[in-house]
């Protein structure tokens, strides 16, 4: 697939699913590889594959080569170790990031129809109200603020439309993008699909506020339907079990619950919640 055999390789630790990550290197270079190990892992990456080849973006990193074997499929793009990869970020950075999104928004990807995610979507705060204890466990809330809650923001979420023709990646987070001396660049490409640019930089913010940058209502103000939306796609995840295979997926779930809620608090004028007992 390369065309060279590389001399050197290492395993990459890193992402929140169990693919297998490699850096080759050789006198030609170094590559990025990853390669399919489970059943979940095989459709991400045939998904993934299928972005790389139909896609040419400054913010995609460069295809190497890719096989699409329906068993064990495997993609190698530039290696980027030695980009930045936030945090910390700095108000340059978070600029850069925020450009780098817009211009993806702004691309044409008419016959991109590839990830699940919002097809799959479960309601966040109406699968709540009917099974509140995950939640709860929490710690977060009361179980009597909670119930006072439940209306506004079942309303609210309700009325956040998922649908657009943008190019949207939406699993947007710090581990999922760098900067380099070319700009900014976006990996792991499962989940993008024409949706919602709304909805794809608003599910960004609460990492970045969890991270240290700028709260989510300065970068989208007046967003309640988004607030409650992705609060709500967190707070029904994040007190659930581990996921096998996927240890580290609630942990940050509940990082990212942890500035998604507080938001949609304010963006609701909700009372600050009581203390869970």
């Amino acid at each position: 697939m390369l065309g060279w055999v590389p001399e050197i390789w290492w395993r990459v630790h890193g992402g929140y699913t169990p693919t297998a990550r490699f850096v080759a290197a050789g006198k030609r270079g170094s590559v990025f590889v990853k390669v399919a190990t489970t059943p979940v892992t095989v459709d991400m990456l045939h998904r993934e594959i299928k972005v790389y080849q139909d896609l040419t973006a400054p913010f995609i990193p460069r295809l190497i080569g890719a096989d699409d074997d329906p068993d064990l499929p495997i993609l190698i793009i530039e290696d980027l170790s030695d980009a930045v990869w936030p945090p910390p970020w700095t108000g340059d950075s978070v600029e850069e990031v925020l450009a780098a999104i817009a211009a993806m928004h702004a691309t044409n990807a008419s016959p991109l129809r590839l990830g699940t995610l919002l097809d799959e979507r479960d309601e966040g705060w109406p699968k709540i109200a009917e099974t509140p204890a995950p939640f709860l466990s929490l710690g977060l809330v009361s179980a009597r603020w909670l119930e006072a809650a439940l209306p506004a923001l079942i309303d609210a979420e309700r009325s956040c439309a998922l649908t657009g023709d943008a190019l949207t990646h939406l699993d947007l987070r710090s581990d999922n993008l760098c900067i380099t001396h070319e700009g900014v660049k976006f990996i792991d490409w499962a989940e993008a699909r024409r949706s919602s640019s709304r909805v794809d930089l608003g599910f960004f913010l609460p990492s970045l506020a969890y991270e240290g940058g700028p709260l989510p209502e300065a970068i989208l103000p007046d967003a309640p339907d988004l607030a409650a939306l992705i609060s709500g796609f967190f707070a029904l995840r994040a007190g659930l079990p581990d996921i096998p295979g996927s240890p580290f997926v609630r942990r940050v779930q509940r990082e990212q619950l942890s500035t998604a809620l507080p938001w949609a608090i304010r963006a609701l004028g909700l009372p600050p919640p009581e203390p869970a007992t």
